[in-house]
């Protein structure tokens, strides 16, 4: 049974959070990977699962200028900061939370940095503190299913 997912505009960051990153690092690891620091967890999961067929794709409201949230996918299934989903039932539930505009999955193959600077998204060493090691924790707490193969 999978659990339905929470969209990641749910855990959006306040003003506050933008500019401070210490409250923002204080934020549980969900809200913390959901909004802010998705791109950091899905580079340390594409190291993790690349061999098994898992990209890091972006997601981008359509007509927007950059990606909003950044996941790993295999065409089937996804892994973000609510774990591992369904790909489909990911999209649904983000449409469904947002549904204007229409939303568009993007392949990223380009490093982080390149990323981080064409997508207007922090680095790691811009974070109040490193988010890689968190990253990896919560990676490691949330294995994959046998199903996502």
């Amino acid at each position: 049974m999978v659990t339905p997912y929470t969209p990641a505009a749910r855990f959006r960051r306040t003003q506050a959070e933008r500019v401070d990153q210490v409250l923002s690092w204080r934020r549980t690891d969900q809200a913390f990977f959901a909004a802010g620091a998705c791109h950091v967890l899905a580079w340390v999961a594409a190291e993790q699962y690349a061999a098994a067929g898992f990209g890091i794709t972006g997601l981008r409201q359509h007509l927007e200028p950059y990606v909003s949230h950044v996941i790993i996918s295999n065409g089937r299934w996804a892994f973000d900061h609510d774990g591992w989903t369904p790909l489909p039932e990911l999209l649904r539930a983000t449409a469904e939370y947002e549904p204007e505009p229409s939303w568009e999955l993007l392949p990223i193959t380009s490093t982080l940095r390149d990323f981080c600077a064409a997508q207007n998204h922090r680095m790691p060493e811009q974070y109040a503190h490193d988010p890689l090691p968190r990253a990896r924790r919560y990676l490691r707490q949330r294995p994959r299913p046998p199903e996502a193969v």
